[in-house]
């Protein structure tokens, strides 16, 4: 296979896969690993996208991916390792030559140089850092100061800046004859003469104005100023809630020190949506198809064990009951229904809350309006189930009691399941508990215990 062969290999895919590195150029380059043939090797990576490569290396095996890498060796590009995920970013360098890994790094911004060596241990730190020019490493050095998950660490030192008293002209040609410009950039950071950020010009504005123009007429309506010490949390909330491109970083002294771009912030806003995935899960907050068995079991386990704890119970509620159940059997041959409802419709409430939350649309001032709503959905759909299982009843066991007993627990359970999975995820959230780590276990406890009880306890009352 050729390297046009996986460049127009898309172009016949699927529209799912349209983005997809194709199976048949990953075993050509596997093969090309195989025979040691560099020259194929670099003829077939080239048109690739650092992003694909990336994926190729998390899809194949330890063995397979040290080959490539010695193999690729000074063709390997600094953006690989930016692309990485975290669970092999770690292995990818260690394989890595001094010489390539340094070559690597210096391509890169500050704030991917950042990104890259935080999650090392100090030798490959030490390695790293000590690729770059001095200049680089202090600004590298001086982002690793900042608290972890701060704008500071996100940022990138790069800015491109301008007095404000500048025009058009003289910030053109400023721009044409500096050889220390970003790779990319949306703004020009204007400053005033105490280096306080007081507005962005867009190079679109820049490029359509007459050399005259002074920069302040071009500035941006919406200007928001990072402080270096924000969450990064905050920070991406702030670039999708405002629409922002670029936005200064300042100190606390209210002087620019970096700028963050909108690649970085968004990916901040994916990492956080995955987090809140993953831990409703209740697999860890960095889970990673690269992981060893071993961590994957060890971050599994605690809240299979808190599952374990919420079944007990639940047994215990139905254990309450064992003489009607012995009685009656098909109650415990109906039972189950009503939990698995109840469950089901307050994982839906809950994802809702938790997402709310994560994006600031569930608040002090809207709570009441939401747990209405999701009251309301759960007794509507209660009432259609309700009358759903109670011909069922009928029907199945003949006994018209039967039915409106399995009837009303439904539509217990499922406004039940509503408010709790509305409730309990704001209530942890005003304890600082994670909601997205620790509602789960909660949501399902409730819906079982009241599930079972109400259906057991009705059918003790009724038909005993």
């Amino acid at each position: 296979m050729s390297a046009d062969d996986i460049v127009t290999e898309p172009e016949a895919a699927r529209d799912e896969d349209a983005y997809a590195l194709d199976r048949k150029a990953i075993s050509a380059i596997l093969n090309a690993v195989e025979e040691g043939d560099q020259v194929t090797l670099t003829e077939l990576m080239e048109p690739l996208h650092a992003a694909d490569i990336a994926d190729m290396l998390e899809q194949i095996t330890s063995y397979d991916r040290a080959r490539l890498i010695r193999l690729y060796d000074r063709e390997f590009d600094g953006e690989i390792l930016s692309e990485l995920d975290e669970s092999i970013r770690e292995e990818v360098i260690s394989i890595l030559t001094p010489e390539v890994l340094a070559e690597a790094v210096r391509e890169l911004e500050s704030d991917d140089v950042v990104d890259l060596v935080e999650d090392l241990d100090e030798p490959q730190q030490e390695a790293i850092l000590d690729a770059l020019e001095d200049a680089d490493r202090v600004a590298v050095e001086q982002a690793l100061s900042y608290p972890e998950y701060s704008a500071g660490r996100l940022m990138q030192r790069e800015v491109v800046i301008a007095p404000e008293h500048w025009t058009v002209g003289q910030a053109i040609d400023h721009l044409r004859s500096s050889d220390s410009l970003p790779e990319q950039f949306y703004h020009i950071v204007l400053v005033d003469p105490r280096f306080h950020p007081v507005g962005n010009v867009t190079l679109g504005k820049l490029m359509r104005s007459r050399r005259d123009v002074p920069l302040a007429d071009l500035t941006e309506p919406v200007f928001q100023i990072i402080p270096v010490t924000q969450d990064e949390g905050d920070v991406a909330y702030a670039f999708n809630q405002y629409h922002l491109i670029s936005a200064p970083v300042v100190d606390a002294e209210g002087r620019l020190v970096g700028v963050i771009t909108i690649d970085d912030a968004m990916i901040v806003l994916d990492e956080e949506h995955e987090e809140d995935i993953l831990r409703l899960a209740g697999v860890g907050e960095e889970s990673s198809l690269s992981d060893r068995v071993i961590d994957t079991t060890k971050r599994r386990f605690p809240w299979l064990f808190v599952n374990l704890i919420t079944a007990i119970v639940a047994s215990m509620v139905i254990a309450q009951f064992e003489a009607a159940i012995a009685q009656i059997v098909a109650l415990a041959v109906l039972m189950p229904i009503v939990a698995s409802m109840g469950g089901n419709a307050g994982t839906q409430s809950l994802t809702v809350a938790v997402r709310a939350i994560a994006t600031r649309d569930l608040t002090g001032s809207n709570v009441w309006r939401v747990i209405r709503r999701e009251v309301l959905v759960g007794l509507i759909n209660g009432l259609i189930f309700a009358v759903v299982m109670g011909i069922v009843g009928l029907i199945w066991f003949g006994s018209p009691a039967l039915g409106y007993v399995i009837a009303a627990a439904m539509v217990i359970n499922l406004v039940v399941a509503g408010f709790a999975g509305t409730v309990i995820p704001v209530i942890l959230e005003r304890f600082g508990v994670d909601p997205a780590l620790a509602s789960g276990a909660f949501v399902t406890t409730v819906t079982d215990v009241v599930g079972f009880f109400a259906f057991l306890g009705l059918a003790v009352v009724v038909l005993l």
